[in-house]
């Protein structure tokens, strides 16, 4: 099925905006509820107050160039260098001739909305450096005149009232207008009246308010963008000086003109924005906290510093909603400042924004918001992003951000009294985003799964060609000694039909998502999701429909601390291509002594384009990641050409432009190249109910994983189209997903439901999770006797007896965990 591509929503959270916009404070709350009674009297004590917008504007400022810091501190020195260097080089390459039809040769015409966006970001870069102490163009006569007049040439040939939007809207609405907002506030004490006011009147065109969007006026505007919409509008009032313009924007965030429907201080059940249990979901359907929600967190907490204390200070009672994002929808998804690629979308194929740049993003907002939150959040929020700094060696945290984020950091680095959190433990499931997060002290992995209801995938505007199956059961580890492994290259030189953990029809597939406009591709199947126990163990499954093949398969991973057993059953096709699943796709980067893997104690070739069948490999191991298991299991077929392990060492090359060709995130030419090795099941052409397993050992040793092997510690105790499950006698934990009703080692449930059992001396808890979104009730009976009920949701209800029955009432909770201890 191709890729459907509606119309644009934009080229996401692009470097762009966030090399030039610094991250916010959080100094007050604000809301939707009292907009009503109070906007006049905000507006008007605006109006009075003539001291208030010079105050704002030079906040404002600030937050851009980051205020007074020691340029002869090392980092503040590196940084500075970083930003004179860019500046510099822009400079020199400025087109300042008199017949000039563009700034810059590669972005003319400067009438395209896409070379205009640009040319805008590019002049707050210089226009940053001019303001700032220290670089080679700091408060230059000659630098602030050729860029007034680069700023009149764009409007004249490029941005201006009287031209309709084309192209990406984005360009038009959030993109210039911010970058030319911001040059102003920069530029704004040597800016002629009469320009300043055209400026603004552009800017008054194209992004009136946060609520609609411009070029479409029924659609309402959500989430990461409406945050954007809300800063350019609060910075347009304040440098026409309008009240009314101000507290616009300020009432944006809790979208007062609505009700607060679309308010970014709520909880959504559907579409975009924070849900409850920690999903964040923008442009409908796809799970993106790591970009459009890193933005939101940013932009709005620094709307939310820019006005405190001022008379259009925000005071909505509900931004807890935003505070409590940063440990239930962010902390998890953040390893040792790297944001995961699950949940960056499309984001994956741009090359100057990879995992380490978006979580440096992500660390740089919340300790802005930190700096003006309550003190009980303000406290974590720093030891957090402490232990984030200190961990990552391989991208130091100083040399990806600006000067503004780095004195918040040094001075949380500097500090004794604040702790360094170690890395956080336990099992998430966002059940509204398709998202499992495993975490243990020196690992993570996270499944990237889809339904119905959350896209496998989002491309377009060039971006992301190569993202078929990132949906598909991804798994990402992520090892605390290895925190390159998905920044370093990775997506331009991967297999892009081997990614770990997915099943996949072999077949060849073409670009996506290469001509205008975004798009979603949203699976047929229901399933996708899981159960936690405990805050420590998991289940998840997922029903592989594939996208244009006739594959279909059900896949389940079970998390029981330090191990991970994937499961696969019915797995069948019948279009003639070879079925994959791939159990590792490690990349060993471009240099380097060659991993040694080992397969069942005999150390293999370690030479690229090496490869190898193992018909009976029973466990591997690969030197600086861990061990692989493979397992017997009921009903486990071995014929001829099924269930096959093969090997391969390859050196792989690619180009970022391979899978980014967008306007202004287009990846380099440059070729690279990096070494991996793949491990992978082949199930043959055409399988029939075929099967597979497999268990990570993430961080094991070799002797470790064979005496794993041996004693088998977690049995596998059902495979199969009705149910899949595992058992670890040793902590007394039996984890099943039930595909319909059925029976797993004595435990019995009345239909499809994740279920985790943990039994101990004192009892037993139960949890239960309908991830397929389908039934009203689940009965669960449990193999052994319950006497009471120590503790219980308000959804479970329990029969005790010789055999425990557990009934939830799963309709209508999202497929969320439903838990019960008994006795």
């Amino acid at each position: 099925m191709p890729l459907p591509l509606p119309g644009s929503t934009g080229p996401s959270r692009r470097a762009l905006l966030t090399a030039g916009a610094a991250s916010a404070v959080v100094s007050a709350a604000g809301g939707a509820a009292w907009a009503a009674d109070h906007e006049n009297a905000q507006g008007a004590r605006g109006a009075e107050n003539a001291d208030a917008y010079d105050t704002l504007l030079t906040r404002a400022a600030t937050q851009l160039t980051g205020g007074a810091f020691d340029a002869a501190d090392p980092d503040f020195a590196a940084a500075l260098k970083t930003l004179d260097t860019q500046a510099a080089s822009w400079w020199r390459q400025l087109d300042r001739s008199a017949g000039r039809t563009a700034l810059w040769p590669d972005l003319s015409p400067a009438s395209d909305p896409g070379n205009f966006g640009q040319s805008y970001t590019r002049l707050r870069t210089l226009a940053t450096a001019w303001a700032t102490p220290g670089t080679s163009l700091t408060d230059r006569t000659e630098v602030a005149d050729a860029l007034l007049e680069a700023l009149r040439l764009l409007r004249s040939t490029g941005y201006h009232p009287g031209r309709p939007e084309s192209g990406n809207w984005w360009f038009w609405e959030i993109g210039a207008p911010r970058a030319l907002m911001d040059t102003c506030v920069l530029l704004r004490a040597r800016m002629p009246a009469a320009d300043l006011a055209a400026y603004t009147a552009t800017v008054a065109k194209f992004c009136p308010d946060p609520d609609r969007r411009t070029n479409a006026a029924s659609l309402s505007e959500t989430g990461a963008n409406r945050a954007d919409k809300a800063v350019i509008v609060a910075l347009r009032g304040l440098l026409a000086r309008d009240a009314a313009t101000v507290a616009l924007a300020r009432d944006g965030l809790s979208d007062v003109r609505d009700g607060g429907r679309n308010s970014l201080f709520r909880y959504v059940t559907s579409g975009d924005g924070f849900y409850e249990d920690g999903s964040f979901v923008q442009h409908g359907s796809v799970a993106y906290t790591g970009t459009y929600g890193s933005v939101l967190l940013g932009s709005t907490g620094q709307l939310i510093a820019l006005l405190a204390d001022s008379p259009w200070a925000v005071t909505d009672p509900k931004t807890s909603v935003l505070y409590d994002a940063v440990e239930r929808t962010f902390s998890p998804v953040v390893f040792d400042g790297l944001m995961m690629d699950a949940v960056r979308g499309r984001a994956i194929s741009r090359e100057r924004a990879r995992d380490h740049n978006d979580g440096a993003a992500t660390v740089s907002h919340i300790l802005h918001l930190a700096s003006g939150a309550p003190d009980a959040y303000a406290r974590r929020w720093r030891a957090l992003a402490k232990g984030w700094i200190r961990r990552n060696t391989a991208t130091p945290y100083p040399g990806l951000v600006g000067i503004p984020a780095l004195a918040r950091a040094k001075a949380v680095l500097d500090d004794p009294s604040v702790p360094a959190t170690e890395r956080l433990t336990g099992h998430f499931v966002f059940a509204d985003m398709d998202r499992v997060v495993h975490r243990r002290p020196g690992w993570a992995l996270t499944l990237s799964l889809s339904s119905k209801r959350i896209a496998a995938y989002e491309a377009g505007n060039g971006e992301n060609l190569h993202g078929w199956y990132t949906g598909d059961g991804m798994t990402y580890l992520y090892d605390g000694d290895d925190l390159g492994q998905f920044g370093d290259g990775f997506w331009a030189t991967v297999d892009p039909y081997r990614l770990p953990g997915t099943t996949v029809d072999t077949r060849a597939r073409a670009d996506i998502g290469s001509g205008a406009g975004t798009g979603t591709y949203r699976p047929k199947n229901a399933v996708a999701g899981g159960a936690v126990l405990d805050g420590r163990h998991g289940a998840a499954a997922m029903e592989l429909i594939a996208d244009g093949s006739s594959l279909r398969a059900q896949k389940a991973w079970f998390c029981l601390d330090d191990v991970v057993v994937a499961l696969g059953a019915g797995i069948s096709a019948h279009d003639g291509r070879t079925i994959e699943t791939v159990v590792e796709n490690r990349n060993l980067y471009a240099g380097g002594p060659a991993r040694t893997l080992t397969v069942d104690g005999r150390g293999q070739p370690g030479h690229d384009g090496w490869s190898a069948r193992l018909d009976e490999a029973r466990w591997a191991h690969l030197q600086g990641t861990g061990g692989y298991v493979f397992p017997d299991y009921p009903g486990r077929a071995d014929g001829p050409g099924t269930n096959v392990l093969r090997a391969l060492r390859e050196q792989r090359g690619g180009r970022w432009r391979d899978i980014n060709t967008g306007a202004d995130t287009a990846g380099s030419t440059t070729p690279l190249s990096r070494r991996y090795l793949t491990l992978w099941l082949d199930h043959g052409a055409s399988p029939d109910a075929a099967s597979y397993a497999y268990v990570l050992l993430p961080g094991a040793s070799a002797s470790a994983t064979a005496a794993w092997a041996r004693a088998r510690p977690v049995r596998i105790v059902a495979n199969d189209a009705v149910a899949q499950a595992v058992e670890a006698r040793r902590s007394g934990v039996l984890a099943v997903h039930f595909w319909r009703a059925g029976v797993v080692a004595g435990l019995a449930a009345s239909g499809p439901c994740t279920v985790l059992v943990r039994r101990g001396r004192g009892g037993a808890s139960v949890a239960v999770a309908d991830p397929g979104r389908t039934g009203v009730t689940v009965r669960v009976e449990l193999p052994f006797a319950v006497r009471g009920v120590r503790r219980a949701d308000d959804s479970v209800s329990v029969v005790v007896g010789r055999r425990g029955v557990v009934t939830v009432r799963v309709g209508g909770s999202r497929g969320r965990t439903h838990a019960v201890e008994v006795v």
